[in-house]
């Protein structure tokens, strides 16, 4: 359908692709991942618009293919008077009235030749979208996504997740012959983003989804294209497999990097011998000796294992370290059961309520209504050091809430003297200036030269060449890993996160992880990422019938399993986990044999896993 033969394409000021090839074939379902900032958005954009770029290579697609998209932005016609239906049938009543216009024509027109060719050009056009069947075909999508019940609703009365959807539909029902859709996941709640993976499945056509949902990736999609470092690789399979090939990869390439050092370093002290000795001795053999063991040095140095897609650039995020803080100046106590928490691996089976836990955030009886009423009578309070997750359904006020505590002017909030908040917007011009480069937007948190800046940001995976660019160019996940380091440089001792893994590859939503575990502060977090919520935070306020109701997170992932999974999916997905944090632990200590007998266990999870599912 479409093939890529040695594309190479810069900006300015980077290289994104040097020498890349794939395929996209019929019918495949093919998920499009890589780091934040490697280019993803740029190279759909030039399989869809080839002619708009200056590049070396080849971008071959089959005659007459029709390319459809959907953008990770939704479209503004949300405010359109018409119902989902009408929405949804537009392009074929479109087609119809075109047709009878081109019928008129034909009974009045002298020269019909011109005329019938349009009029064919239109019939091909409704039958390549099966329009004799849309009406059907567009309940059956509906359906399948779970809002068939939405049909005769006006599209301006549906939720955000529920119209993301909705444009979805509208792609599929069309047929293309590849449709790509850029992050269509993004802040979908977890009914409508179920809604998006049956869709996704049921498909009969060719995908191309960028996507960085771990939920996503492990349940839909049969191919890998995975863009790193300039360069591609092809994985024909799902992500778990491709997952495992990769750490089965890492631990044959450590192995081999181990016995390359080795090597090396037997060559080197040689080398050094040789060339002491021939300062020693006017020998013209000596000196053949060491200019050999020169170059064998050279090429074992120079062969030394690379591996673009197993060591993949990975954020070392560090949100503000509290307890440093407090032994500088005494204003924060943690209890050393708190410090202790960090050897904890289940943390849903540990209760954090301990009454003598200062109050940071009491919400008392808050209401929120706008055409109609979202919240009503809200009540809840986070102590020091608690991680909540507020979760429910697009559109029931989370992010107003939270941007309303951060706000503070609301008489049903009250914040502590002693709260300190950094903040994390989905919307992104609220906590940067997307006029600012990004040197300037750090200079303002007070650092003094670029090299500081430079030496900061690295952490966070920003290279040197992007730091002169502006903000509001920058990807959304680099956007997000840009408010992390804002916040990381403060003395916060309450994070207010509003979907924070948005736009985050898969890497960094690790790594975020890793640091809220190890955050000793307060976390109040809106997230429809269920690994997010199930690895962070200690419970959830869960939004139901306009109110929250308090869940102990233990409830919540046995709640989500029990809707969506198989009983044994847990407990296998569980024991995933505990083996590959075994391996990574082998492989630190140069184990390399108990590697690959931890992995032909993992193997056996992830059969066990795919029959689950």
């Amino acid at each position: 359908m479409i093939t890529v033969e040695n594309l190479t394409f810069s900006f300015t000021d980077k290289d994104l692709y040097t020498d890349i090839s794939f395929s996209l074939e019929d019918g495949q379902h093919c998920a499009f991942i890589g780091s934040n900032g490697t280019g993803k958005t740029t190279l759909i954009d030039m399989l869809m618009n080839t002619d708009e770029y200056i590049y070396k290579g080849k971008i071959i697609k089959e005659e007459n293919l029709r390319i459809g998209y959907v953008s990770q932005v939704s479209k503004s016609n949300k405010d359109q008077q018409i119902t989902v239906f009408d929405f949804l049938s537009e392009e074929f009543v479109k087609n119809q009235e075109e047709n009878a216009r081109l019928c008129e024509e034909m009974a009045t027109a002298e020269d019909l030749e011109a005329i019938y060719e349009e009029y064919q050009m239109v019939l091909d056009e409704f039958a390549a979208m099966d329009g004799d069947h849309y009406e059907s075909n567009i309940r059956k999508q509906l359906k399948i996504a779970g809002l068939e019940k939405l049909e005769n609703l006006e599209i301006a009365k549906l939720s955000g997740g529920e119209f993301k959807l909705v444009q979805i539909i509208k792609q599929m029902i069309l047929q293309p012959s590849l449709l790509i859709m850029d992050e269509p996941d993004v802040f979908l709640d977890f009914h409508n983003l179920n809604g998006l993976r049956d869709l996704i499945n049921a498909h009969s056509g060719t995908l191309l989804v960028v996507t960085h949902n771990r939920y996503l990736l492990n349940h839909c999609f049969d191919k890998i294209l995975h863009l790193e470092n300039a360069d591609i690789q092809e994985f024909d399979g799902n992500y778990m497999d491709y997952n495992l090939a990769l750490l089965l990869k890492k631990i044959e390439l450590q192995e081999l990097a181990a016995k390359d050092l080795e090597e090396i370093e037997r060559t080197r002290k040689m080398v050094e011998r040789l060339r002491k000795e021939a300062t020693m001795i006017d020998s013209a053999q000596k000196g053949r000796s060491l200019k050999a063991k020169a170059t064998q040095l050279a090429r074992l140095e120079a062969r030394r294992i690379k591996e673009p897609f197993v060591n993949i650039r990975q954020p070392k995020i560090k949100l503000p370290d509290l307890l440093s803080q407090s032994c500088e100046n005494g204003t924060l106590q943690v209890d050393e059961e708190t410090v202790q928490m960090e050897n904890v691996v289940n943390i849903e089976e540990v209760e954090l309520t301990q009454p003598d836990r200062k109050v940071l955030l009491s919400v008392n009886n808050y209401s929120l209504s706008f055409d109609e009423l979202l919240l009503e009578e809200v009540s809840f309070e986070l102590h020091e050091g608690e991680k909540i997750a507020i979760v429910g359904p697009n559109g029931t006020g989370k992010t107003t809430l939270l941007r309303e505590i951060f706000a503070n002017n609301n008489p049903a909030i009250n914040l502590s003297q002693e709260a300190q908040i950094g903040f994390l917007s989905q919307i992104h011009g609220e906590t940067l200036n997307e006029n600012n480069t990004v040197y300037k937007e750090m200079e303002e948190l007070g650092f003094d030269t670029n090299a500081q800046i430079e030496t900061y940001l690295a952490d966070y995976c920003f290279e040197e060449d992007q730091l002169n660019r502006k903000v509001d160019i920058l990807s959304g996940g680099e956007k997000n890993l840009l408010q992390l380091a804002k916040i990381s440089c403060g003395a916060a001792n309450l994070l207010l996160l509003d979907e924070p893994t948005s736009h985050l590859d898969t890497y960094s939503q690790m790594a975020l992880e890793k640091a809220l575990a190890e955050y000793k502060g307060a976390v109040l977090m809106v997230s429809h990422d269920f690994y997010s919520i199930a690895n962070c935070v200690d419970y959830v306020l869960f939004v139901e019938e306009k109110t929250v109701r308090k869940m102990r997170i233990r409830s919540f992932r046995k709640m989500i399993y029990e809707n969506h999974f198989s009983k044994d999916y847990l407990e296998f997905e569980q024991q995933k986990k505990q083996l590959e944090t075994r391996i990574e632990g082998l492989l630190k200590a140069s184990d390399y044999e108990s590697a690959k007998k931890v992995s032909e266990e993992l193997e056996a999870v992830i059969a066990k896993m795919r029959k689950a599912d």
